[in-house]
Formats: structure tokens, sequence, C-alpha cells
């Protein structure tokens, strides 16, 4: 696998520049979810970009394949806790479907990721 810094990949800049997104629109919850939504949506927000450059510093194709996994695990997480964060009106439908949009891009390149990193693994790139 030819090494790439992780800072390079449109996928972790994608994922970072979401994260910040986050916690702006977190910011105008109400202050008694400090402690719930509030803590639960921003520590989802950056295991994505945070699981994508730690695979990224691991030595095997498969071990970085790992952590892209758990980085989606933690998008798709997000993405729950999005709709409900729309549901209990505390975002606007606007919001929702900026989120949604960015939400299925990253997932998109996540999943690119893999699939080149899983043909590089066989020896097919």
């Amino acid at each position: 696998m030819a090494y790439q810094k992780y800072t390079d990949l449109e996928v972790w800049k994608k994922a970072r520049a979401f994260t910040s997104f986050i916690y702006k629109i977190s910011s105008s919850f109400p202050r008694e979810e400090i402690y719930g939504l509030i803590s639960q949506i921003r520590r989802c927000a950056v295991s994505v970009p945070s699981n994508i450059a730690e695979g990224s510093g691991r030595r095997h194709a498969k071990e970085t394949i790992q952590f892209l996994a758990i980085a989606r695990g933690s998008l798709y997480e997000l993405e729950t806790q999005i709709y409900v964060s729309y549901d209990i009106g505390f975002i606007s439908e606007i919001q929702l479907n900026e989120c949604i949009g960015e939400i299925e891009t990253i997932g998109k390149l996540i999943n690119g990721y893999i699939r080149f990193l899983s043909r590089d693994q066989l020896g097919q790139v």
C-alpha cells in the first residue's frame, strides 16, 4: 500500500469540515442537552475523521480498512442523531437535508477508499 498522509485524503478533509459544521449547529441546542445529545453528537462527529486518521497510520491495508469501517459506523450513528435532532425540533429541515447530504457524500468516500484498499490488498491495483 502506497503511503499517503491522511491530511491529503479527500475523505478526511470532508469529515473534518463536517465535524466543524456539527459543532456549529449543535451549539444552538438547549443547554440541558450539554451532557446528552450535544455531547453524543459531537463525539460521533469527531470519531469519523479521527478513525480515518488512525487507520491511515496503520501498517497494513487490512488494519486501515478496519478503522474505516469504524469511521463509517460512527457516521451512521451520527446520521441517526441528526434525525433525532430534527424530530425533537433542534434543527430545521434545511439543516437536516444539508447534514444528510454531507453524510451521504462522506459515506461514499469511505466506501470508495475501502474498495480501493481491498483491491490494493489483493494486488489488483
